[in-house]
């Protein structure tokens, strides 16, 4: 589909900063900027990163309109010169990035851009905007999808997304972090989340009786019949008509795969009791659906009252993230060139103690143990460094720099990938199943104790020792500036 042209969605000051750095003689000055969060969405274990597709797309687009020109010369506040320069505005720097599906970690870069000044600043706002937004919804979905412990999950909350993107974006990245399927039809037709769908209490209130809506809708999709059974009462009459209608219409043609959905009541009594129902009826292989207001906490407390359930379809709390709502990812300067091309360090220092950054072009690794293969711990490091996993390796967690580890018998891998390189794309985008596979792999590849829904287990993010040393270094000259 024909991408629309989002350049100007950006903050109002992506445009003076960039005026100003055009008038100081800055537009060219080579700059670093690191994308990353600071805490874990639900005070989970990890993060799932995602929307790194809509970021190339919107990369590959960008270009000021004469319409947006002239809109921006009405405001009064920028230089012809500047406004000329918009006109042939294009990204030409570099852009590395840890790929979709992805489990991360706070403090380390997802994404990192390489570009002049002017660049490297003005993409910030639409970076932000895909990465948190996708990686918000990507790691809600699969904090669901473990919870439902191997059963199908849907995404049912297109119609309580924030906008139509939400809906559409927000299920793609559902279906990274596992869900099997969407309800949103655009999703499906623009990415290839698969729809699933069958029918509203509308459709059961239109007809003279609810049996008959039951029956006329097996007719109509007998391959397909999940009827909703609980528009007047699920047991007394709900489930003995579904019972009826596959009893009159489905099992003369032979056909034995059908389903119900229970949206409203108890659902641990309410699928017990359908389950014994059906299957006293002979419908054995008859699947149990439920929806209405469902999170991982939720799932996990009905499935342990024995519910008998065998799919989810899950809404609000899951497009939305209901439980916190934003993913809090930033875009930081971490280093600029000189004029000699020499890569000069940067960092933001703050009283509070959580948003002073880690300085410098960096690299990102992730230490896999050789006889599990379970992700150990992650590491910074400065660009020119190097891993040698060819023996013991001792970490440290900078959160707690007295807590050390030795690392033995481990494969130390790069996570980012570069992704744009002078303005080229050289990154082959893959296709939506194989990031949802690949997902899948990496969260097994982390121990159950860093998967827990409370408490998780403290996963190490560690600083080399020159990027320690830079960074205590740099601090230091701060204090003294003070």
């Amino acid at each position: 589909m024909e991408r629309e042209n989002l350049t100007m969605l950006c903050d109002f000051y992506e445009l003076t900063m960039a005026n100003g750095y055009f008038l100081s003689g800055k537009k060219d000055t080579v700059s670093y900027f690191d994308v990353f969060f600071r805490s874990i969405p639900d005070k989970g274990g990890f993060a799932i990163t995602a929307g790194l597709q809509d970021v190339v797309e919107y990369i590959q687009s960008l270009r000021f309109t004469e319409e947006d020109v002239a809109y921006l010369r009405g405001k009064g506040l920028f230089d012809e010169g500047f406004l000329d320069y918009l006109g042939s505005f294009r990204f030409t720097g570099d852009i590395w990035a840890i790929p979709e599906g992805t489990p991360v970690f706070p403090n380390e870069p997802i994404l990192t851009v390489r570009a002049p000044a002017i660049e490297a600043q003005f993409i910030e706002t639409y970076v932000l905007l895909a990465l948190n937004h996708q990686s918000l919804i990507a790691t809600k979905a699969n904090r669901i999808v473990r919870a439902a412990e191997g059963r199908t999950v849907l995404e049912f909350g297109s119609r309580r997304a924030q906008g139509a993107s939400g809906a559409v974006n927000g299920a793609r990245a559902c279906y990274i972090g596992g869900v099997h399927g969407t309800a949103c039809t655009l999703s499906d037709e623009r990415y290839g989340v698969p729809a699933r769908g069958t029918m509203a209490h509308s459709w059961v209130q239109m007809f003279d009786s609810q049996y008959e809506a039951f029956k006329r809708y097996c007719e109509i999709y007998p391959h397909n019949a999940t009827l909703l059974v609980d528009t007047y009462n699920t047991l007394r009459s709900g489930i003995p008509d579904a019972i009826r209608a596959f009893n009159e219409v489905l099992r003369p043609r032979g056909i034995t795969q059908c389903g119900i959905r229970i949206d409203s009541g108890d659902m641990a009594y309410l699928t017990r009791k359908a389950r014994q129902m059906l299957d006293e009826a002979g419908w054995t292989e008859c699947k149990i659906s439920v929806s209405n207001s469902l999170d991982e906490y939720i799932i996990k407390d009905i499935l342990a009252q024995g519910a008998k359930i065998d799919l989810f379809g899950v809404g609000e709390r899951m497009i939305t993230a209901k439980s916190e709502p934003v993913f809090g990812g930033v875009y930081k300067v971490c280093a600029v060139e000189n004029a000699a091309g020499e890569i000069v360090p940067k960092i933001k220092v703050s009283e509070n103690v959580g948003k002073i950054t880690n300085p410098h072009y960096k690299k990102v690794w992730r230490f896999y143990g050789r006889d599990t293969g379970k992700a150990i711990a992650d590491y910074l490091s400065v660009w020119d460094e190097r891993v040698d996993d060819s023996g013991d390796f001792e970490i440290f967690d900078p959160e707690a720099v007295w807590k050390r580890k030795t690392v033995y018998n481990f494969e130390a891998k790069e996570l980012q990938v570069p992704i744009f390189r002078n303005g080229e794309l050289v990154y082959e985008l893959p296709g939506l199943e194989e990031i949802r596979s690949y997902c899948a792999a990496q969260v097994e590849t982390l121990w159950d104790e860093v998967k827990r829904f409370d408490n998780p287990h403290h996963y190490y993010v560690d600083l080399s020792q020159k990027l320690w040393d830079i960074k205590q270094s740099m601090l230091v000259q701060a204090g003294k500036k003070l």
